[in-house]
């Protein structure tokens, strides 16, 4: 892992290859190793970066106020990326699609995995679905204080059942059996979610700033080339903003992976990289 500044804070990132620039931005459930059979394997004709956001992996922790976006497109001047296809899993290809819209010229094509979508209202049935798994795994007056860092102690077994309950609601996928799965691809999963939780809960407090105009009706301004990938196990939900997102995009190509949850990179790798080079190969030099 290498670092670079960004703005004032130190970004942890892996860089392979050479060619056309491809940038990997992770899910927020993970973390950098999320891609890393897409970092191995596109490096071969591309030049791959992937990167940690604030609070994540090897980055320095999120302080006040940020903007993923913005960080996205800071991060690619810090490397002298002038432009790039930006590949996005869950909040990860929100944050790509928001920097395509403010920087149209910087993005040359989109590959939006499970995505999320700004300006996206999730409806009531799916935060109770959500709710529902985190409060079994851990009281709520413990969860309001790991939120508002006034707990004395983060509990590790705290994080690691939030971490449990986020893997299997997603990661599996709310209607699968988690026996479904590789043993291994779960533990990945876990270790990332874990990461997460522990380090937000025992970072300073911060608050994600949203672009001043989101995506959701806005998606007739991307021009770039796109390819949507959605797994067939994932949440309702997040399957409607594929339809939104491949239906509302001009020319964008969809993908369906059978039996596949929210983490398509992880649980899918073959799979998932074969229809990223070959939406790479596709694009206009």
């Amino acid at each position: 892992m290498a670092t670079v500044l960004v703005g004032d804070a130190e970004f942890g990132y892996d860089e392979a290859g050479s060619g056309p620039a491809v940038l990997l931005v992770h899910a927020g459930l993970a973390d950098r190793r999320m891609w890393d059979h897409q970092f191995r394997a596109l490096s071969a004709d591309h030049r791959v970066i992937r990167y940690d956001w604030r609070g994540y992996g090897g980055s320095a922790d999120a302080r006040g106020e940020v903007a993923r976006h913005e960080d996205l497109l800071a991060l690619m001047d810090a490397l002298a990326v002038d432009r790039a296809a930006l590949v996005g899993c869950s909040y990860g290809g929100a944050h790509a699609l928001d920097a395509a819209l403010v920087a149209p010229d910087r993005v040359r094509a989109l590959a939006l995995v499970c995505s999320g979508l700004s300006g996206y209202t999730w409806s009531p049935e799916t935060v109770e679905l959500m709710r529902r798994g985190v409060r079994a795994a851990v009281p709520a007056e413990r969860l309001r204080a790991y939120a508002d860092r006034t707990a004395e102690r983060v509990d590790p077994a705290d994080v690691a059942a939030v971490a449990e309950a986020n893997v299997r609601l997603m990661v599996v996928g709310p209607d699968r059996d988690p026996a479904e799965l590789d043993p291994g691809v779960l533990e990945r999963a876990r270790t990332m979610c874990r990461g997460v939780f522990a380090r937000e809960w025992n970072g300073p407090a911060f608050t994600e700033r949203e672009p001043q105009r989101p995506a959701l009706g806005r998606l007739a301004e991307i021009g770039a080339s796109t390819l949507v990938v959605n797994g067939l196990a994932d949440l309702p939900a997040i399957q409607e903003i594929a339809g939104i997102l491949a239906g509302g995009i001009a020319g964008a190509r969809r993908i369906d992976l059978p039996a596949t949850g929210h983490l398509p990179p992880l649980e899918r790798p073959e799979q998932v990289t074969a229809a990223l080079a070959d939406f790479l190969r596709g694009l206009p030099r």
